[in-house]
């Protein structure tokens, strides 16, 4: 039996007759256009409803709570994420992953909504079937296995997107890049490491080869797909 309190099951209002006719849909693709923009902190039903030129007491006829407008959100966001291919496990899980980053990569607020409890809206229901169905056609049939596959890769992908959105938000913030935030800092970093108290760490520094943030991910779903792989 339907619960209407679930957003997903709750049957959207008649359109009515007026200059700016709503929808869930219009609602939604406004609300990401402004989240796109200037991030979540923009997002408001009033906000949403200026930018449509609608009331706000309009637009609670079709959403209850700011909460219920995220998973939304969250949900037309899976939409735009394709199905992985593969024809090996580790292949799925890698086309899995960069979906997911691309995703964040487009919309950076996607990152701050990925985790926590899951999103369970019709789009991201369908993405997690392809991805399982993918990988039992991969050959790992092996229920608990897959399972843990997946939500290692949830795990892996909340840090590592986060990680590279929050360096995104930071060049804005700060109005230097990764290479002019580490020409400022560089002079008060080799002054500490020529203490001599942190030899492995200047080691490191000086000798090791900086990778660039794809590099960076590629890496570590490198060996987060060989670690899976070898059990």
């Amino acid at each position: 039996m339907p619960n209407e309190s679930v957003i997903w099951e709750r049957p959207e209002p008649p359109e009515r007759q007026a200059p700016s006719p709503l929808s869930r849909e219009r609602i939604v693709r406004a609300a990401i256009t402004l989240a796109d923009a200037d991030g979540l902190d923009a997002v408001s039903l009033r906000k949403v409803a200026a930018a449509l030129d609608a009331g706000p007491m309009r637009l609670y006829r079709y959403v209850d709570t700011k909460d219920e407008l995220l998973a939304l959100m969250a949900d037309a966001v899976y939409a735009e994420i394709p199905a992985p291919t593969g024809s090996t496990a580790g292949d799925v899980l890698r086309s899995i992953a960069h979906g997911i980053r691309d995703a964040a990569l487009r919309h950076e607020w996607f990152a701050d909504l990925h985790g926590g409890r899951p999103q369970l809206g019709p789009a991201t229901l369908a993405h997690a079937e392809a991805c399982h169905a993918a990988l039992h056609a991969s050959g790992l049939d092996d229920l608990d296995a897959r399972a843990g596959a997946m939500e290692t890769l949830s795990v892996y992908l909340v840090g590592a997107v986060r990680k590279e959105v929050a360096e995104r938000r930071a060049e804005r913030a700060s109005g230097l890049d990764k290479e002019q935030w580490q020409h400022t800092f560089g002079p008060y970093l080799q002054r500490m490491l020529a203490t001599g108290h942190y030899p492995r760490l200047g080691e490191s520094v000086r000798g090791a080869r900086h990778l660039t943030a794809s590099e960076v991910f590629e890496l570590g779903l490198d060996y987060l797909v060989e670690g899976m792989a070898s059990r």
